[in-house]
């Protein structure tokens, strides 16, 4: 009887519409490969293209003020539903900074802030400068 519901299960989850199934014996060719490897300056780029629609591209170079790379770049393919996607993309200092119609954006704030709550963040921040303040002129003690 259990051999029945498996079989029954298995046949169900075959006949599934829209399933692609890769298995690692599948090879997907690269259409375009062009490859600037690093020079003395740190600069590097690469464009590549594969069989089945992906497009990566990146250019980058090393920064001498702190060792980290900057890099900038594109990937771009389309969805099993025939959907396009492309993100870009610039990482520095400032950090990993993705740009693309497909990254969720946050919803605008529900209601407006009231005024009173504003002047009292505004009224805690001049308080919080002027207690630096006063615990810095402690810290020096001059000598007359």
């Amino acid at each position: 009887m259990k051999y029945a519901i498996f079989i029954a299960l298995f046949a169900v989850a075959s006949a599934l519409p829209g399933r692609v199934v890769r298995s690692s014996d599948d090879v997907v060719p690269i259409l375009r490969s062009d490859v600037v490897a690093p020079s003395a300056g740190g600069e590097y780029s690469f464009d590549v293209e594969t069989g089945d629609g992906i497009v990566r591209s990146e250019s980058g170079y090393g920064s001498a003020d702190n060792g980290a790379v900057e890099s900038q770049g594109t990937v771009s393919f389309t969805h099993p539903d025939g959907t396009p996607f492309e993100l870009k993309f610039v990482a520095n200092a400032a950090g990993y900074q993705p740009e693309s119609a497909a990254l969720p954006v946050a919803p605008a704030f529900p209601f407006e802030i009231p005024q009173f709550v504003l002047d009292q963040i505004a009224k805690a921040a001049e308080e919080d400068a002027n207690r630096s303040l006063e615990q810095s002129k402690g810290d020096y003690v001059g000598y007359e």
